[in-house]
């Protein structure tokens, strides 16, 4: 095959559509060696980046048959100042085509693209023990290990979740929340210029917070705030595109039919909903911004993750809460709900600066550890 055959162009989706789904359903994707995940764009192959500022999806094709494709966001966000920086993800290359310089001829391609648009970062996320990812990255496009959040995934349970009598819960508007998040989070690493476009998104369905009972009333007047206290925000990311479980293991396939069996005889037991019906395609709802203040707000993070379940069993279709934080604070992530067998410990996000006068403060940016809070924006989950 000739490099020279083959032809990147920007998506037409009356053309590529229908290509694209069937690529899509050829490549596994998923946080573990153990369950694949598949995505259903339910009809829109560009759903994860439609809600960011600038996006563009560029797929390759060969002798009229579609192989690959990628997909690409812009936006302006805090690195040490603010930065502009373009977001590389849902690269699919064919598995029959693999191998043969067809991925990274779409990285770069996208790069050019950033470049046009003045980006100074561009930077994507992969499994760490994606050896064949980060080989491309990494080893042959030059970009740097930058990050190691983890995916934390909660399945979720036919029963509710108790949350303590003693914590108080309750809703914010859209106004609170950026004030919240701008004067809390301001300085986080990735947190995004345009916050307010993002809690007043569709799919965000509100921000919330917890506190002790007595600190709800006056909370953040006159720059009040009770001494534990914290807050998150939900994206119903089920209305973008769904997720279905493949080739899981013996061992799950028993427990799927067990567990139909015990939920029929046993309604009481508090079961995974998404084990109960695995194959079927499925919602789930991203948990972002999650932020805490206090020496035991750790228990308001664990309370909030509750309330979301609790609100996402009455979800259409969500049978899971996800949620992606940085490895830096330690104190919360052991408060958040999840099952390490859907979830990604360690995932890996890699950077690459795209002009030259941003090289020295990329040098110093990748060479000192990460010692703040990672805010992961939903749009691009």
């Amino acid at each position: 095959m000739a490099f020279e055959d083959i032809k990147v162009r920007s998506y037409d989706g009356d053309l590529d559509r229908a290509r694209l789904e069937l690529l899509e359903r050829r490549c596994e994707v998923g946080p573990s060696q153990h369950v694949f995940l598949f995505n259903d764009s339910m009809g829109d192959p560009i759903s994860r980046i439609r809600n960011s500022p600038l996006y563009i999806m560029l797929v390759a094709e060969l002798n009229q048959e579609l192989i690959g494709a990628i997909q690409g966001s812009i936006k302006v966000v805090t690195l040490k100042e603010l930065a502009k920086v373009g977001y590389i993800l849902g690269l699919r290359v064919s598995p029959l085509h693999r191998r043969k310089g067809i991925g990274s001829s779409l990285v770069r391609h996208l790069e050019q693209w950033f470049i046009g648009n003045q980006v100074d970062y561009a930077y994507m996320a992969t499994e760490k023990d994606n050896n064949a990812s980060v080989n491309l990255f990494v080893n042959k496009l030059h970009y740097v290990k930058f990050r190691t959040p983890a995916i934390l995934v909660h399945p979720v349970k036919s029963q509710p979740l108790n949350i303590p009598s003693k914590i108080k819960i309750f809703k914010i508007n859209e106004e609170n929340a950026e004030y919240l998040y701008r004067r809390y989070m301001g300085v986080t690493e990735f947190f995004p210029s345009d916050i307010d476009k993002v809690l007043r998104n569709k799919l965000s369905l509100g921000t919330w917070v917890a506190c002790d009972q007595g600190g709800h009333d006056g909370f953040g007047q006159n720059g009040h705030f009770p001494t534990n206290w914290a807050m998150l925000s939900v994206w119903d990311s089920g209305g973008l595109f769904k997720l279905r479980i493949g080739k899981a293991p013996v061992s799950c396939l028993v427990y799927s039919k067990v567990s139909k069996l015990i939920d029929k005889v046993f309604a009481c037991i508090n079961m995974p909903v998404l084990l109960c019906n695995m194959f079927e395609p499925f919602g789930f709802y991203f948990l972002y911004g999650v932020h805490h203040e206090g020496p035991v707000s750790g228990t308001m993070v664990r309370a909030l993750c509750k309330y979301v379940h609790n609100m996402a069993r009455v979800g259409v279709d969500c049978k899971m809460v996800v949620t992606e934080v940085g490895s830096y604070d330690e104190r919360v992530r052991p408060h958040i709900p999840h099952w390490r067998l859907l979830s990604c410990l360690e995932d890996l996000w890699c950077i690459k600066a795209l002009k030259s006068e941003e090289r020295e403060r990329f040098n110093e940016l990748t060479r000192i550890p990460q010692t703040r809070a990672l805010f992961v924006d939903p749009r691009e989950v």
